[in-house]
């Protein structure tokens, strides 16, 4: 299931070519992640009550239009699981024409807070703690 969050680019976002800045889509996904996980149930902190926070351990990002001060885009974020310690979200940054923007895979994982090792079945973890883990696409 696709989870997706409007947001209009910002003039302080912009680059000195003015269209936004590199490092604000990984922002942008960032956003679309933590909402994802609020929506879920399971926000910042519950996690690091409960003793864990999702850590990133790769981004992968794939420019494909610019985007200009006062455009309004989607940013969508889904769940790919595998078997072990790490899982996927894959974005899409979209205007609202359709075109899409941006292409962001992060490779992530639950970290123990206490441990600082990353757990094993990160999504039976979360969906343990999820009010709604029909949106973590288990």
């Amino acid at each position: 299931m696709t989870f997706s969050v409007p947001i209009v680019v910002r003039g302080y976002e912009l680059d000195t070519q003015g269209h936004l800045n590199q490092a604000v889509y990984l922002q942008y996904a960032e956003h679309a992640r933590w909402e994802l996980l609020r929506s879920v149930g399971a926000p910042q902190d519950k996690l690091v009550a409960s003793g864990i926070g999702p850590v990133v351990l790769e981004n992968t990002i794939k420019y494909l239009r610019e985007l200009r001060g006062g455009d309004e885009v989607t940013v969508s974020v889904d769940f790919e699981w595998s078997t072990g310690k790490t899982f996927r979200f894959r974005h899409e940054i979209r205007k609202l024409d359709g075109t899409v923007a941006a292409e962001i895979s992060t490779t992530a994982g639950l970290l123990d807070l206490t441990a600082r090792k990353l757990v094993a079945a990160p999504g039976e973890r979360l969906a343990a703690l999820a009010e709604r883990p029909d949106l973590l696409g288990l």
